[in-house]
Order: C-alpha cells, then structure tokens, then sequence
C-alpha cells in the first residue's frame, strides 16, 4: 500500500509547504489581512511626528530666544516666574495640574 503512494509523497509534501506559507501569508503578523491595520497604525504615527515636528519648531525658537546673543527679555521673566512661583500683583494666575 505504501509503494502505491510512494511516488506521490514528494508532490504532496510539497503541496503542504506551499499551503503552509500560503496560509501565513495571508493570515500572519506581516500578512495580507493585517495591512488595514498596518495602514491605520502608520497614519496615527504620522499625525504624531507631525505635532512632535511642531513642538520641536517650537521649542527650538523658544531656546534661540535664551541664548546669549539674542536674549528676549519677555520670555526670561516668563521662564522665571513659571519656575520660581512669582507672578506681578497684577497677573491673573490660574493654577493647573501639569
């Protein structure tokens, strides 16, 4: 019965490699039905490098303005305030959980 089949065993054995990696192409963590997911993941990142790219902007004009040659006399008393606890007598000072 074995020699019978014999001659098929390659074939088939080849079949279910083929419908292994088939299967996992489809169905794995790098497949084919996970690309919505991958696509959604990547649009969320991109929206999140876009605010991180504005922050960055920001905060790099913010330490052009500290620097010794450029000094914004506004933004130092803010800074020193924020990290002193002072406010003038005639700031509105509302206080907030960082």
């Amino acid at each position: 019965m074995l020699a019978r089949f014999r001659p098929y065993l390659p074939t088939a054995a080849l079949a279910l490699l083929i419908v292994y990696f088939a299967f996992h192409a489809v169905t794995g963590d790098q497949g084919l039905l996970t690309s919505s997911q991958r696509s959604a993941t990547l649009v969320a990142k991109s929206k999140e490098l876009a605010a991180l790219r504005i922050r960055r902007q920001d905060l790099e004009v913010r330490a052009r303005l500290l620097r010794d040659g450029s000094l914004s006399a506004d933004l130092l008393e803010e800074r020193a305030r924020s990290r002193l606890g002072f406010a003038d007598p005639r700031d509105y000072v509302i206080r907030m959980k960082p």
